[in-house]
């Protein structure tokens, strides 16, 4: 069950948004993916809950940030209920979608686990609705991915695969790359991995 800390920043300005503390691991149904964050001073800023199943669909999602709350999960494409920080007024959502994104690494690992692409794949659209920081305002984005290369490389545990793939969002034509090992993000724009306490998870 890999344990670790990622860094958050804009991806833009690079100015820093603070950090992720994270567990994760696959089990019998999926895998699951669970973190507190924190502010760059220290301070609790949420939580991030999601758990796919074996085919990379997100059956249950909740998010915390700025006393806002949703929670979410693959029904009708994606269904989701964003409470305010009172608790008086909720809001329900659907999109014809294909998961969730937003700021944690964990919805880059879980569309990866979705999408099953290969080097020999062709770009492969997603449309997916994005909580956005820092109130989880839903929005609806589409993007295309592809797998550019994946490289195995020595490490004290053995070969390490890490796959790097590029993401192009459609509205814009900006495109980055993310490289992801197993169920642990390595780099992508806006996320940095800063410690990693066991070896990332092999999914079958």
């Amino acid at each position: 069950m890999p344990r670790g800390r990622y860094s958050l920043h804009d991806p833009h300005d690079h100015t820093p948004l603070g950090e992720e503390h994270f567990h994760c691991a696959p089990g019998p149904s999926g895998w699951r993916y669970v973190a507190q964050t924190t502010t760059p001073s220290g301070d609790h800023r949420g939580s991030v809950d999601l758990a796919v199943d074996e085919l990379g669909r997100p059956i249950r999602l909740e998010l915390h940030a700025a006393g806002w709350q949703v929670r979410g999960a693959a029904l009708d494409g994606v269904t989701w209920v964003r409470t305010d920080p009172t608790g008086a007024d909720a809001t329900e959502g659907n999109v014809r979608a294909h998961a969730f994104t937003g700021s944690s690494p964990a919805f880059l690992v879980a569309l990866t686990r979705l999408l099953r692409l290969t080097p020999d794949s062709p770009e492969t659209r997603v449309r997916l609705v994005a909580f956005t920081d820092p109130v989880l305002a839903p929005l609806t984005v589409d993007q295309s991915w592809a797998l550019l290369r994946s490289e195995a490389h020595p490490t004290d545990n053995g070969p390490l695969t890490v796959d790097e793939y590029q993401v192009s969002a459609l509205d814009t034509g900006e495109r980055h790359t993310v490289h992801i090992a197993g169920d642990v993000v390595l780099a992508a724009p806006g996320v940095e991995l800063e410690d990693l306490d066991t070896p990332p998870s092999v999914f079958p």
